[in-house]
């Protein structure tokens, strides 16, 4: 599925056109404080390349998140990850703060659930949250994840949510 729609956001597969937009993305330090830190230029390139193949070897993977009228407002998808050495497939999401306090993040969570349960493959779906992020943690348990166990992630003190089938 390349495009999706919500009542608020269109989702597009994503692409090198969205190279500009990632980077802005990840510059800017609040975003990107619950990411592990600012990302440079070069880092978000590889970033775009490394998802891009996910799209390739999965037939998932993430989506750029615009607004009716085109704006760039952040990035959600389904992606797969080892969390401790287990293949899992993970919800993910990421606005930019001018589309903070929306409820954008929960509105795609509902959609990326609603992706995840037509695909009828993986039992469970995860989110994975740094500890301190409780609007990312509060957005998993509206849209009926449970909260399953503390877990290192890239480095980072994470809580693993889970939602079953």
């Amino acid at each position: 599925m390349d495009t999706f729609a919500t009542s608020r956001l269109m989702a597009t597969r994503v692409a090198d056109d969205d190279l500009d937009d990632l980077v802005a993305l990840h510059l800017d330090p609040e975003v990107s404080r619950f990411l592990g830190g600012v990302r440079t230029p070069e880092a978000t390139a590889a970033y775009l390349e490394t998802n891009i193949r996910h799209w390739t070897d999965h037939g998932v993977g993430l989506w750029t998140l615009r607004t009716a009228d085109g704006a760039f407002v952040g990035r959600a998808g389904l992606r797969y990850v080892d969390l401790e050495g287990a293949p899992e497939l993970e919800i993910a999401y990421t606005f930019a703060r001018r589309a903070w306090g929306q409820g954008l993040a929960t509105e795609i969570a509902e959609a990326l659930v609603g992706i995840w349960r037509a695909r009828r493959a993986e039992p469970s779906l995860i989110g994975i949250v740094v500890k301190g992020h409780a609007t990312s943690e509060r957005v998993l348990l509206k849209t009926g994840f449970d909260y399953e166990r503390d877990a290192l992630f890239h480095d980072e003190n994470s809580g693993v949510f889970r939602l079953a089938r």
